[in-house]
């Protein structure tokens, strides 16, 4: 890994005004920190800083930021970018000690094309991109790098699925996802359209027996209970008028 060393100076005006002008001589603000000491404004080049985050390690690179002569180990705490063109505004820096373990966050890159993209038509959802992790400033890796070549569709992997080295502590729960194989958003939801449909056919085909059944016997309840007074009232009358012809003929 190569080392940088970026000069820096002390500053005394800060302030949006001291910024701008800092600015337009083509360096930028930053502030030093270190544990039990106070914050320091410094100014530093931000093609230097540039350089760095460029470099395989990134915002994780362990450098030197020369103070008048005076070297300090330190790591980028954070950085401001400029929304549109991308030119760096600010850079923090944290001074840190060899010796002594600190928590960083580190990119993940994936590797291969998993078996459920090649042969099952899925998508790949990489959900987590980044982990935090705890080590020892040395022990900070550039990446962490995960083979996803053998992933099915539907299949995932967890954090606790990652081979990391002894040397290296997560900072994340075990249980969170990192990337899985799924189905296209479009197919997703037109196979939960088919399933909406079919349920609802077969709801209906379900329930239509039922309703034409009742239907049917309320119907005809109703035309017995109609009919039998008609029939008794034709009844009586032809028995009257059969009596009637009897006794005329008497």
């Amino acid at each position: 890994m190569p080392e940088f060393v970026v000069p820096a100076e002390r500053r005394t005006d800060v302030g949006k005004n001291a910024n701008r002008k800092l600015r337009s001589r083509g360096l930028i603000p930053g502030v030093l920190y270190a544990t039990g000491q106070q914050a320091q404004a410094v100014q530093v080049s931000p093609g230097e800083i540039g350089t760095i985050l460029k470099s395989a390690a990134g915002e994780n690179t362990i450098f030197d930021l020369d103070i008048a002569g005076k070297r300090r180990k330190v790591i980028l705490k954070e950085f401001q970018r400029e929304p549109v063109r991308g030119k760096l505004l600010h850079a923090d820096f944290y001074e840190v000690a060899l010796d002594k373990r600190l928590e960083v966050k580190v990119h993940i890159e994936l590797e291969g094309t998993p078996v459920g993209v090649k042969l099952q038509g899925g998508i790949v959802d990489f959900v987590t991109r980044e982990l935090e992790i705890e080590c020892l400033p040395a022990d900070i890796p550039e990446k962490i790098v995960v083979d996803i070549s053998h992933l099915e569709l539907g299949k995932h992997l967890r954090v606790s699925d990652l081979k990391l080295s002894d040397k290296v502590k997560l900072m994340v729960e075990p249980e969170v996802v990192v990337v899985h194989v799924v189905l296209p958003r479009a197919e997703v939801a037109a196979e939960a359209a088919v399933a909406e449909g079919e349920a609802a056919v077969a709801e209906a085909a379900g329930a239509e027996p039922e309703v034409i059944k009742k239907g049917k016997t309320d119907k005809v309840e109703d035309e017995a209970a109609e009919t039998k007074p008609e029939k008794g009232e034709k009844r009586e009358k032809g028995e009257k008028r059969e009596k009637g012809e009897k006794r005329e003929k008497k």
